[in-house]
């Protein structure tokens, strides 16, 4: 199911950047953006960088994805969300994998349209919930 990523370093003194602490955790590839969500910035085919917003980590099929907004989209991709494949390396390090095979990318799709529903659904019965409050 879906959650929020959280930091893994457990090193003292670990401030989510790696030089701080040493630790080589790898965990620097998240940022805490200037609103206060979860960042990461991919480096393109292209060599060019994108800001993403984080917006969930999840599993599907046994494996571990994370869905990415970018912040600045390019143009004509205004809303898209990126999936990958998250995975922790060895020492604890994040990586992001393309996932490159079809059937595995509309599982991983159809997974992150249940949380979408599921957080629609939720807002739903929020609203109701403060609607009937209100009366």
């Amino acid at each position: 199911m879906a959650k929020e990523f959280e930091n893994d370093c457990s090193s003292a003194g670990c401030t989510s950047d790696c030089s701080s602490c040493g630790c080589d955790c790898g965990s620097g590839l998240l940022n805490e953006g200037e609103d206060g969500h979860m960042t990461v910035t991919l480096t393109l085919d292209d060599d060019s960088s994108l800001e993403c917003i984080v917006l969930t980590t999840f599993e599907a099929a046994g494996r571990n994805y994370i869905a990415l907004l970018p912040t600045n989209p390019p143009e004509g991709e205004e809303g898209e969300v990126y999936l990958y494949r998250f995975v922790t390396g060895p020492n604890g390090e994040p990586d992001l994998q393309n996932i490159e095979d079809d059937e595995e990318y509309e599982a991983v799709a159809d997974a992150f349209d249940e949380i979408l529903d599921a957080a629609e659904f939720d807002e739903l019965v929020e609203e109701e919930m403060e609607e009937s409050d209100s009366l």
